[in-house]
């Protein structure tokens, strides 16, 4: 049976399980979200909180981490045609960046033309270069680019929240502990219930890190007519050759590469040869990871709880068999963990140590 033909996985998700605001605004710190291990082997599941990471891995190990940082990519903007401005306070979400001052953006609740200009404030410009009808986002031309034009983002956007999130909160809590290079539409978010000290005690314990980049683009369109899934979205990701070393220094050893976040997992497994063995690498990758993929790289995931139909099941698919994490799911559903950026997480891993 080809990928094709294969149905994408569907369960109830209660409305209640949404995690619509932050750990800290819940009362507990961003490390002591709850944590459902996952036998990748037999299904077996076991509850724990996430500050107990250490428990579950071992001296040997490499943890990596997406070192991309949040932008703030939800703006309010007038749209000007020829010399009149057309429509007024339009909200515009960052999409996909394309080179240093090009970038493909959402257009909420308006419709534009090839050639009108965003108006992002006096001193920032958007042109509208391309408008595709087959898709929902359009190609944009800044007037500023680089470093230049994320210190303008920064000054003027929000973070993205969706509609189950209560409350606007800030940037800052759209954001890992460690994330130093700017460029991700949303955040990274299966990083978000790392602390320092959690990192500390890995090391402490001999479980290497390393980092890679990838910059995520946006998931949701606002408009179930456009699904758009891995294979038509590219990302931009580094994996540097000192994280290659560190790699194959511990396949060597016998450890565990333990990937942080999808993320991870996609440009991990992009990063191969012809033969599939890990290599620096850098570039953009619609690589799409489902339940026939065979894993050259990664061998456990961190990640949170993805909803019904998402198409990071799939990549968790190629972890463990569908069956086996379905019936994890449902588990997670009867005790209560909570979903999306500011929810509980999942370990997915080989596990004699359930």
């Amino acid at each position: 049976m080809g990928l094709a033909a294969k149905k994408p996985m569907k369960f109830y998700l209660p409305e209640g399980l949404n995690a619509s605001n932050p750990p800290e605004a819940r009362g507990k710190r961003r490390d002591h979200v709850r944590m459902l291990v996952l036998d990748r082997e037999n299904g077996k599941t076991k509850h724990d909180q996430f500050k107990n990471l250490e428990n579950y891995l071992n001296k040997g190990d490499l943890l990596v981490l997406n070192i991309s940082r949040t932008l703030p990519a939800s703006f309010k903007v007038n749209i000007r045609r020829g010399c009149k401005i057309i429509q007024e306070n339009v909200e515009i979400r960052l999409a996909q960046r394309k080179s240093n001052s090009v970038w493909k953006v959402l257009v909420v609740d308006a419709k534009v033309q090839q050639s009108d200009v965003l108006l992002f404030s006096p001193s920032l410009t958007g042109f509208v270069r391309a408008v595709n009808r087959n898709e929902p986002l359009v190609k944009v031309c800044f007037s500023a680019r680089g470093n230049e034009l994320y210190d303008q983002l920064y000054r003027l956007g929000e973070p993205i929240r969706y509609e189950y999130i209560n409350g606007e909160w800030s940037l800052e809590h759209y954001q890992t502990a460690y994330g130093t290079v700017p460029g991700s539409v949303e955040m990274a978010s299966a990083g978000r219930a790392f602390s320092w000290e959690i990192l500390l005690r890995l090391k402490k314990k001999g479980v290497q890190i390393a980092r890679i980049t990838l910059h995520t683009g946006l998931s949701y369109f606002l408009n179930d007519q456009w699904e758009i899934g891995p294979v038509d979205s590219l990302e931009e990701y580094e994996v540097p050759g000192e994280t290659i070393r560190k790699i194959k220094a511990t396949k060597e050893g016998g450890g565990k590469v333990v990937a942080v976040g999808t993320t991870v997992v996609r440009a991990l497994e992009s990063a191969v040869d012809s033969q599939g063995m890990p290599v620096a690498k850098k570039g953009w990758t619609n690589l799409h990871i489902h339940e026939d993929f065979s894993l050259k790289v990664v061998d456990a995931l961190i990640t949170g709880f993805h909803e019904p139909e998402a198409s990071h099941l799939d990549m968790l698919s190629a972890f463990v068999p569908p069956m086996l994490l379905k019936a994890a799911y449902h588990n997670a559903i009867k005790e209560k963990y909570l979903w999306h950026e500011f929810g509980d997480m999942n370990l997915i891993i080989s596990g004699e140590i359930i």
